[in-house]
C-alpha cells in the first residue's frame, strides 16, 4: 500500500497536485439564510465572498431532513436507505447494526433507524487518507461513538488522523456555543476564554493543522456545531439584529441571526487561515448544509425572550427541517475550486449531499472501491460548466407521523422522487383506510407546494411513484406500514375501549397533569408544556430496593428532565434521577434505574427543558419485586 501512495504522488506532482478539500457542513442550516441565497436580514459576508469565488447551487439538496442521515451520505456516498441511518439516533448507547421496521403503539410502524456507520464502508477520509492526504474531522459527529472495546465508529476510526474537540456522541453543542464549554466538550485540557464561539475556536485548531500539514495534501471536514439548538449566541450581535427587525420579513428573530453570524464569523477565519498558508489557490471548498432550517418556534431561547419567533423561515420553501416538502432538504450549496470551477456562477442543476463522496475523490484523483456501491453521482463535469449528470433526486424518510395541521409540517413517514421540476411524495399509511398517500408539484410554478396536482395528473403521479418504488426496492428500504395492532391494549385480547383527550388536570390510569396541555392522538400522548416545572404524576407504591422506569419520548429540541420520588405522604422528595434527550423529534426510549431508600408514594416525570412540545408513550414502571406497570394512551 504504501508504494501505490508513493507511485500516485509522483503521478500527480508529475501531472498536476492534488487539491487540498475542505468541506464545510453546516447544522440546521436553511436555503435562504446566507445572504447571497436570498436573506437581507441575516449578515454573512464571508460566505457571500465565498460564493462570488466559486458556483452557488441553487438546487442543492440533503439526502435526508434531518442531520446523522445525510452526515452517513456524505461519508460514504450512499443513500440513507441504503445505509439504515435513517433518523439522528447515533448517540444513542445501543448499537443497532441492521435496519429493520419497529413495531410499537403507534398507528404506524416506522423504521428502527441504525445507529452507527459501519466500520465495513470505505468512508471519503479513508479514501483520501489512502491517497496520501493528512486528513482532519473538526466539530459534531454523530455517526456514533464506541461503547465497549473492539468498536471503531468515531472519526479517528473512520480515516482521520485529527479528531477535535472530539464529541462523536453529542447532537449539539449542550449548555451552549459560548465558552466555557465543560457541558459537552469532555476534555478538561480544551479551556478558553469565556463567552468565545466553539466554531471559532474550532477553526483556529484548523489553522493550526493546515500550517502542520505543509508539504502534505490534506483534508479537513469542518463541522460546524451552527446553527443546531440551543439557541443563545453573543449578546451584543443580538442586540444588532434587534434594530434591524422587520416585522413583515419572515426571517425576523434576532437571536438566530446572531448565531448565524457567528457562523459566517467561523467560517471566515478557517478561510483566513488558508488564505495566510498560501493553500487557497490549490483546495477545493465545499459548503453545505444537513438539512433545512429550523422553521419553527424555538420555545427556549438564552437569553429569554425570542421563544415565540420561528428561528427561520425557509419561504418560498414549505416548512422546514425533519419535513419531506422543500424546506426539509433544500440547501445552500457552494463549491470553490480555483482554475476548475468558474468564479462567480450560478448553477440551476441537481446535486445532492450523495454526490460530495464521488465528486470529491475524482476531483482527488482516488477511485471509489469496486465493492462499495455509490448512490452519488460525479459532478465535476457539471460543476465545470458541462451537462449535469443527475436527472432526479430520491429522499426516503420513514420517521414521523406528526398531524396535517402540525407545527413542523410535512413531518411524516415517506419517500420523495423529484425528476425536472416535478416532485412527487408519498406518505406511507397516511389516508384514513391505511393506504399510501401522494401528493405532487410542479415546482418550476409551485415552489411553495401548496397546490396537489395527484388527482390533477395521475399518469404523472403513477409513473413518479413507479419511479421511486423502483429507488426503494434498489436500496432495499423499510417502507413503513399500517400497524395493524393500533388502539389494542397490550395486556388484553380484547380491544381497549376509544380513549378521549384528558382533561387539563387528569389524564387516563391514574396520571395527573401538572406539564400543560394534555392531548392523545394516534395513540401518543402530546404535552404543550409549560416549561421547566412541568411534570406528570402517578400513584408509585413503590417499596425500598431498585426499580425500573422507561418511557418513550419525542421532543423536537435537546434537553435534560428528571424522575422524582416522594415519600408515602407525598411530602418529600427522597429521589431525583436525570435524563437527557437529543431532540430531532425522533422516538427515543429512556430507562433509568430507581433506588428506592424508602417507600415511595408518588413518581413525578418532569418533561425535558427545551421543549414546549412533547410526545409520550409505552411507559413502564417495573417495581424492586419485578412486577411491572405499563401505560399506553
Amino acid at each position: 500500500m504504501k508504494h501505490l501512495v508513493y507511485i500516485f504522488i509522483l503521478f500527480s506532482s508529475l501531472y498536476g497536485a492534488q487539491p487540498n478539500v475542505v468541506l464545510i457542513l453546516a447544522d440546521d442550516l436553511g436555503a435562504r439564510d446566507l445572504g447571497c441565497f436570498g436573506s437581507n436580514y441575516y449578515e454573512t459576508p464571508n460566505l457571500d465572498r465565498l460564493a462570488s469565488r466559486g458556483v452557488r447551487l441553487t438546487h442543492a439538496y440533503s439526502a435526508s431532513p434531518l442531520c446523522s442521515p445525510t452526515r452517513s451520505s456524505i461519508m460514504v456516498g450512499q443513500n440513507p436507505a441504503r445505509t439504515g441511518i435513517t433518523a439522528p439516533s447515533c448517540h444513542l448507547p445501543k448499537v443497532t447494526l441492521k435496519k429493520q421496521l419497529l413495531s410499537g403503539n403507534a398507528r404506524v410502524n416506522v423504521a428502527n433507524s441504525v445507529t452507527r456507520l459501519k466500520p465495513d464502508y470505505h468512508t471519503l477520509a479513508e479514501a483520501l487518507k489512502g491517497a496520501g492526504y493528512a486528513t482532519a474531522h473538526f466539530g459534531k459527529w454523530h455517526l456514533g461513538h464506541n461503547m465497549a472495546p473492539g468498536d471503531a465508529y468515531e472519526p479517528k476510526d473512520q480515516g482521520f488522523d485529527v479528531d477535535w474537540p472530539h464529541v462523536p456522541r453529542a447532537a449539539g453543542p449542550g449548555g451552549g456555543y459560548l465558552a466555557p464549554w465543560s457541558k459537552f466538550i469532555n476534555d478538561p485540557a480544551i479551556t478558553d476564554e469565556p463567552g468565545r464561539h466553539v466554531d471559532e475556536r474550532m477553526a483556529d485548531e484548523a489553522g493550526k493543522f493546515i500550517r502542520a500539514s505543509k508539504g502534505r495534501p490534506f483534508f479537513i471536514n469542518f463541522w460546524l456545531f451552527s446553527v443546531h439548538s440551543p439557541w443563545n449566541a453573543r449578546a451584543d450581535y443580538i442586540e444588532h439584529f434587534k434594530k434591524k427587525i422587520d416585522p413583515a420579513n419572515p426571517q425576523r428573530n434576532p437571536l438566530y441571526a446572531a448565531m448565524v453570524k457567528s457562523m459566517d464569523d467561523a467560517v471566515g477565519r478557517l478561510l483566513r487561515h488558508l488564505d495566510d498558508s498560501g493553500e487557497a489557490d490549490n483546495t477545493l471548498i465545499v459548503f453545505w448544509s444537513d438539512n433545512g432550517g429550523y422553521a419553527y418556534p424555538p420555545k427556549t431561547t438564552d437569553p429569554e425572550g425570542y421563544a415565540e419567533i420561528p428561528a427561520t423561515s425557509n419561504l418560498p420553501f414549505r416548512s422546514g427541517k425533519a419535513s419531506l416538502y422543500e424546506g426539509g432538504t433544500r440547501e445552500p450549496g457552494i463549491v470553490v475550486w480555483p482554475g476548475q470551477v468558474k468564479p462567480g456562477t450560478t448553477a440551476d442543476f441537481l446535486m445532492q449531499s450523495t454526490d460530495l463522496y464521488p465528486t470529491i475523490i475524482a476531483a482527488c484523483g482516488v477511485a471509489p472501491k469496486a465493492a462499495q456501491k455509490i448512490d452519488g453521482f460525479d459532478q465535476l463535469p457539471a460543476l465545470k460548466g458541462g451537462p449535469p449528470p443527475r436527472t432526479h433526486v430520491f429522499c426516503h424518510f420513514p420517521h414521523g407521523d406528526a398531524p396535517r395541521d402540525a407545527v413542523m409540517d410535512g413531518f411524516y413517514a415517506g419517500s420523495y422522487i423529484r425528476e425536472g421540476d416535478l416532485k412527487l411524495i408519498r406518505f406511507y399509511a397516511r389516508a384514513d383506510d391505511g393506504s399510501d398517500e401522494l401528493e405532487l408539484y410542479d415546482l418550476s410554478q409551485d415552489s411553495g407546494e401548496r397546490h396537489n396536482l395527484a388527482k390533477v395528473k395521475p399518469e404523472i403521479a403513477a409513473k413518479l411513484n413507479e419511479l421511486l418504488q423502483r429507488h426503494l426496492m434498489d436500496n432495499a428500504a423499510i417502507i413503513p406500514t399500517l400497524n395493524p395492532n393500533f388502539g389494542k391494549a397490550a395486556s388484553s385480547a380484547k380491544a381497549a375501549p376509544e380513549k378521549k383527550s384528558p382533561a387539563p388536570d387528569d389524564l387516563p390510569d391514574g396520571w395527573k397533569n401538572r406539564a400543560g396541555t394534555a392531548t392523545v392522538r394516534d395513540g401518543i400522548l402530546n404535552i404543550q408544556s409549560k416549561g421547566a416545572s412541568s411534570f406528570l404524576g402517578v400513584g408509585a407504591g413503590l417499596t425500598t430496593g431498585t426499580a425500573r422506569f422507561s418511557f418513550r419520548v419525542r421532543a423536537p429540541q435537546a434537553g435534560e428532565g428528571r424522575v422524582t420520588l416522594l415519600n408515602e405522604a407525598g411530602a418529600t422528595a427522597t429521589l431525583s434521577v436525570p435524563y437527557k434527550v437529543a431532540g430531532e423529534s425522533v422516538w427515543e426510549t429512556v430507562t433509568l434505574e430507581l433506588p428506592v431508600k424508602e417507600k415511595a408514594g408518588i413518581l413525578r416525570l418532569y418533561l425535558p427543558s427545551g421543549s414546549a412540545s412533547v410526545d409520550l408513550d409505552d411507559i413502564v414502571l417495573t417495581s424492586p419485586q419485578g412486577k411491572p406497570r405499563r401505560w399506553t394512551f
